[in-house]
């Protein structure tokens, strides 16, 4: 069943006379008690699509157009029994369809602030910046019950956030304590609960171990896997690290300038991968199965997203590129036809799909694209 669903999603941020296309037309979907991931560079796009979901913006950053349809409602938009009532379904006014989904792009920043910790929640990228300095930790995570569950007394709430704590590592009694007492790996725990303090349906976990070290990232995604099998809820990951999707996600989403490349079940994208971009980040990601392997790095840049081109955003960087990549971005193509010998564009979000012309043409592109002299001949060219 699905619970996020976007369509068509472009986000913008003013830049003097010009706009910077951070979020360039991307859709996909997250169904219930799912782990969908978002990787890329830095500079994709993929923190920007993240925060757009819950207006977190910065105040020169906007939603230009598209959909991002979401399994829940106001409060004063639903009956008895929790679900949105006709009129509201049926008024211009409101943006809920008939299935219960309303559109986080159309609310305000008043509505939005109903649905933030209750439905949604965010671990941000960096958990010091997160953390109030001047507030007992603890305090912190009881704000956010009380905000959104007026009805809970605060002794409830106050054992509600050290059982949060005690779920995710850190002994109860630390709820007392203030951020800078808190170890790094710590600080993003006591995060990580605060986000679950009204057992949202969606968790967005922009980055969730950067800057720690590896056992503590370990450690860190194995609670979150826990939380999701103890409550069910679903989350969004957006991480530069593949490792960390090979090791939590059910789904995953490559994004490269602004636009989703790759997508699809993860085993899919991973294992046989069918996008230039995709091939190039595997290779500059070392395994333990191919420990001597040499890495192999994409040359050039990132495009500047400033004024894009209308070809393909990884058309200057890819070695397989032909002259259709310069006049137009590919379309999404079905990789499983593609591989039958039917390249056909594909609205399934769920399938495995990839931007790319030549998704026809696979094995020759698998093939090369672990050879570094293949690389070699994107530098040569410029």
């Amino acid at each position: 069943m699905t619970l996020l669903e976007v369509n068509d999603l472009h986000v913008r941020y003013d830049a003097g006379e010009k706009q910077v296309h951070a979020v360039d037309g991307v859709e996909f979907g997250v169904d219930y008690g799912e782990t969908y991931g978002l990787v890329g560079e830095s500079g994709c796009g993929k923190t920007t699509l993240a925060k757009s979901l819950m207006h977190l913006l910065d105040s020169n950053g906007y939603v230009e157009s598209g959909e991002i349809w979401f399994d829940a409602t106001l409060p004063q938009w639903e009956n008895d029994r929790g679900e949105p009532r006709q009129e509201i379904i049926d008024g211009d006014r409101y943006p809920v369809r008939e299935d219960g989904m309303t559109d986080l792009a159309k609310l305000d920043d008043q509505q939005i602030r109903d649905l933030r910790w209750r439905n949604i929640a965010l671990i941000p990228q960096s958990a010091m910046n997160a953390l109030n300095p001047v507030y007992k930790v603890g305090d912190q995570i009881v704000e956010a019950i009380l905000r959104h569950e007026p009805e809970t007394t605060r002794e409830a709430a106050d054992a509600r956030a050290r059982d949060l704590l005690e779920r995710v590592g850190i002994e109860p009694e630390r709820a007392d304590d203030y951020a800078h007492q808190f170890s790094g790996g710590m600080k993003q725990r006591a995060v990580i609960a605060m986000s679950m303090a009204c057992n949202p349906d969606l968790l967005i976990a922009d980055e969730p171990t950067t800057a720690l070290d590896v056992i503590i990232q370990d450690r860190i995604l194995e609670e979150l896997e826990e939380l999701q099998e103890e409550f069910g809820v679903s989350i969004l990951v957006v991480s530069h690290d593949i490792s960390v999707m090979a090791e939590i996600c059910d789904k995953l989403a490559v994004m490269y300038g602004g636009k989703i490349m790759e997508s699809g079940p993860k085993e899919a994208v991973l294992d046989e991968t069918a996008n230039p971009y995709t091939l190039g980040l595997k290779n500059s990601f070392p395994t333990v199965a191919e420990a001597d392997q040499d890495l192999i790095s994409i040359p050039g840049t990132p495009p500047t997203l400033l004024d894009p081109s209308d070809g393909c955003r990884f058309a200057n960087r890819c070695p397989f590129v032909v002259d259709e990549c310069h006049t137009a971005h590919p379309p999404m193509y079905d990789v499983e036809r593609a591989e039958a010998g039917r390249r056909s564009e594909s609205d399934e979000v769920r399938a495995h799909r990839s931007a790319c012309y030549r998704v026809d043409e696979l094995d020759e592109m698998r093939a090369d694209a672990g050879k570094e002299e293949t690389w070699e001949r994107v530098t040569q060219s410029h």
